[in-house]
């Protein structure tokens, strides 16, 4: 029961993790421990599950689908977006800079626990590295402009936001907003809108399918080369994240939505004289430190994603 319970509380903080442009539940999944177990578990679901039934029955089903571990996670999830969800996007739009400054923190911490790891450091980790981090700051400006929310709109929104989501430091809900999607889909969620929630939904199950598989063959044959680049992709998040910015250029999207294009990163001191509002600095490095501290101590805590035995599933 204490494993159930423990699984879904992780699966809650990756919900509201999701709901945050900027931030990623992947990152939640990486410093908690279960990244490995999670890509694993998702890529059982297949043609082999028929085997498995078939030889097992429903237990053996239930096994090779690892449910024990997915079923808890997914609730939390699931109560996450239903619930924190709202807090969260509500935090976002009244206290963004205080919000931020928390998860950059607590996304930066996630780098250092997932970085130290590694043990002995050598030049040629620096390669997948730069990488992850080139990955993380270009994949924004590869993705369509924003246009009308049809059905294979969303659909192939769904498909490009959950495979970011499995990824540490790359937010499905900020390539959302890049693609005019956010709001659509926030308030479909809100309202319980059926049929945008099943056409977003199919969209995310097709890739879950494709891209827990490719991740699952990275980590099978460029095991520590996948996980440096993941921490690259981490660190590239960060300047989403900077809680002193100015937005430069944006675009608007479906309903007036502003997409950012560019920010100009400032000093504390620079951004109350350039924007006029309250730095609020000694509140934001506190919750900085809050977000520091909340992932050290989980890191600690958890098991190491470069451990070399494999989840049973």
């Amino acid at each position: 029961m204490k494993r159930y319970l423990t699984l879904f509380f992780k699966g809650a903080g990756m919900g509201a993790a999701d709901a945050v442009p900027g931030v990623s539940g992947g990152t939640i999944a990486f410093i908690t421990g279960i990244y490995e177990e999670l890509i694993h578990s998702i890529k059982q679901f297949g043609p082999r599950a028929f085997g498995a039934w078939r030889r097992g029955g429903l237990a053996g089903l239930v096994k090779h689908l690892n449910l024990a571990f997915l079923l808890p996670l997914l609730l939390g999830i699931v109560a996450s977006l239903v619930s924190v969800a709202h807090l969260v996007t509500w935090l976002l739009e009244h206290y963004q800079l205080l919000l931020n400054a928390f998860f950059f923190g607590l996304v930066l911490a996630s780098a250092i626990v997932v970085g130290r790891q590694v043990g002995h450091w050598q030049w040629q980790h620096i390669f997948p590295l730069i990488l992850g981090v080139c990955a993380a700051l270009w994949l924004p400006s590869l993705l369509p402009a924003p246009t009308e929310a049809s059905q294979w709109v969303l659909l192939v929104g769904g498909a490009i936001a959950i495979s970011a989501m499995l990824l540490p430091g790359v937010s499905g809900s900020f390539l959302l907003l890049v693609m005019g999607l956010y709001g659509t889909v926030m308030e479909g969620i809100k309202s319980a809108d059926l049929a945008l929630i099943a056409t977003f939904g199919t969209g995310c199950v097709i890739g879950l399918m494709v891209f827990s598989r490719v991740l699952s063959w990275l980590f099978h044959h460029y095991r520590l080369g996948t996980l440096l680049t993941l921490v690259g992709f981490i660190l590239g998040s960060l300047p989403q994240l900077w809680p002193w910015r100015e937005m430069v250029s944006y675009r608007l999207a479906s309903g007036d939505q502003v997409v950012p294009l560019d920010y100009r990163y400032l000093m504390p001191s620079d951004y109350s004289v350039i924007t006029g509002e309250p730095a609020q600095l000694l509140t934001a490095v506190a919750l900085m430190i809050a977000g520091l501290v909340l992932v050290m101590v989980i890191g600690e805590r958890s098991p190491s994603p470069f451990k070399e035995d494999r989840p049973h599933v």
